[in-house]
């Protein structure tokens, strides 16, 4: 008696692939509504952190000059440079020039209008993408006050 070869089928059938196919779909219905949200979450993030290394680098310059803040004329150079007591900036560390640097570099603005924008000054600009308040030593997002977060948060007020 011959004995019959059996036949495998070496591809899927109709029925396999349209079961991934429904369930690839599926996946995609739920996966990619988050995604869309996450990089504006992931901005909003970006903003709130940059804005506690802001905060944070202005407050240690105060505490190591007496409570002084920094100059608006001169915030940058006294945050990414060495400076001495009375807040004069210098490339290199001396004996006198051992504050700081407080920052590697000045953070850009990660949402709104000006996006990339590294500016910082006491009042708002096309350049300008922090403003600082020397008196106080507040500093927030230059966006205007119809730029908002997902929950309708004005950026300006973080």
């Amino acid at each position: 008696m011959p004995i019959r070869a059996r036949r495998h089928s070496r591809g899927f059938s109709l029925l396999e692939l349209v079961i991934v196919v429904v369930i690839v779909g599926i996946i995609a219905a739920i996966a990619i509504p988050r995604m869309s949200r996450g990089s504006a979450g992931a901005s909003d993030s970006a903003l709130s952190g940059d804005l506690s290394v802001l905060r944070s680098a202005i407050d240690l310059y105060a505490t190591e000059h007496g409570g002084t803040y920094p100059t608006v004329d001169d915030i940058v150079d006294q945050l990414t440079l060495y400076t001495n007591a009375a807040g004069a900036t210098r490339s290199t560390p001396n004996t006198t020039f051992i504050y700081g640097p407080y920052l590697r570099k000045v953070p850009p603005l990660p949402v709104g209008a000006r996006k990339g924008t590294t500016g910082i000054a006491d009042k708002a600009g096309d350049t300008v993408a922090w403003i600082y308040t020397q008196a106080t030593g507040d500093i927030r997002a230059n966006c205007a006050d119809t730029e908002v977060d997902a929950s309708g948060t004005r950026y300006n007020t973080y």
